[in-house]
Formats: C-alpha cells, sequence, structure tokens
C-alpha cells in the first residue's frame, strides 16, 4: 500500500484540495483529512511517539532490572565493600538491589529516550503540525493512483508532499 501525506496551511486550501482530488475521480474512501474538526491523529492511526517510549522502556528494562541485580550483586561479593553493617550476604542483596534500580533507571532514560526521538518515524513531525492548526490530505492506494494525487496536490503548493510504502511482511 502507498501512502500520499500533504501539508496544508490552513482549513480552506485543504477542503479545495480534496474537492480537487474527488473531481479527478479518485475514490473519496481512499483520501483522508486530518486536522481540526476532521479525524486526529489518533484517529487515524499515526503512532503515538510517547506510547513507543513506553514500549521501547519496557521492552529494556526487561533485560536490563535482572542483569542490573546480578551485576549489583557481584560487584559487591567480588569489592566486599561493607555498605551497611548486616553481614556480607545482605550487602551483597543491597548491592543487588542497587544495580536493579540503575538498570530500570538505564530503561527508562535510554529506552524512553530512543523511542520518543527515533520510535515514531515521521509521524512526530506530522503531530506537530496538526497541532499547529495545519491539515493533512493523505491519500493511500496504488502507486498510480498516489502518483496521480501527487500531480493535483503539487498546485495547491503544499508546505510538504512525502510518498510513503508500506512495507511488506517477509
Amino acid at each position: 500500500m502507498n501512502y500520499l501525506i500533504a501539508v496544508l496551511s490552513d482549513r480552506m486550501q485543504a477542503e479545495e484540495a480534496y474537492s480537487a482530488l474527488e473531481k479527478e475521480g479518485l475514490p473519496v474512501n481512499q483520501i483522508d483529512i486530518l486536522g481540526q474538526g476532521y479525524k486526529t491523529a489518533d484517529e487515524y492511526g499515526l503512532i503515538n511517539p510517547n506510547v513507543q517510549a513506553k514500549k521501547g522502556a519496557n521492552r529494556l528494562a526487561l533485560w536490563l532490572i535482572p542483569f542490573g541485580f546480578v551485576a549489583g550483586y557481584a560487584f559487591n561479593a567480588l569489592t566486599g565493600i561493607e555498605i551497611f553493617p548486616i553481614g556480607s550476604f545482605g550487602n551483597h542483596i543491597i548491592g543487588g538491589l542497587l544495580g536493579t534500580a540503575a538498570g530500570a533507571l538505564g530503561a527508562y532514560l535510554v529506552g524512553g529516550g530512543v523511542g520518543l526521538t527515533v520510535g515514531s518515524g515521521d509521524a512526530l513531525p506530522y503531530r506537530n503540525r496538526l497541532n499547529e492548526g495545519k491539515y493533512l490530505i493523505v491519500v493511500k492506494g496504488t502507486e498510480e493512483l498516489t502518483r496521480q494525487a501527487t500531480r493535483i496536490l503539487r498546485q495547491f503548493e503544499p508546505e510538504n508532499l512525502q510518498g510513503y510504502i508500506e512495507p511488506t511482511s517477509a
């Protein structure tokens, strides 16, 4: 499936572009307007970067937290550092708990930060443009359909006109 996304500055321009696409015979069930008064980014299914960040942090925490415990325990066992006067085994456990905390913090900062910055692809800039009050015209269909839509939408001088090809799962 191919996608074409055009960023238009105001509602009038978006409606004119939609009408022009409709007039040229493009199927209206394959054209969407996103913006105030139309579909939202969530309704359309644009990836929410906060959700991606949370997934990344959780995925990283699955192995970083246990690894942190083992590393903290081992570090304390090898160095013999006495954190509290409760015996060597108690200090090893506290070392493991400190390692667990370090692993959780690492998962939150690295997994969440990476998910927030790169996990959403181009969805974040499009969400930002919608938040600025701009409108998106999204055309999905065959390569020929998106090529025809590109020709029509260029007349409206969109701020951005980007085509995407949905990856096929092998």
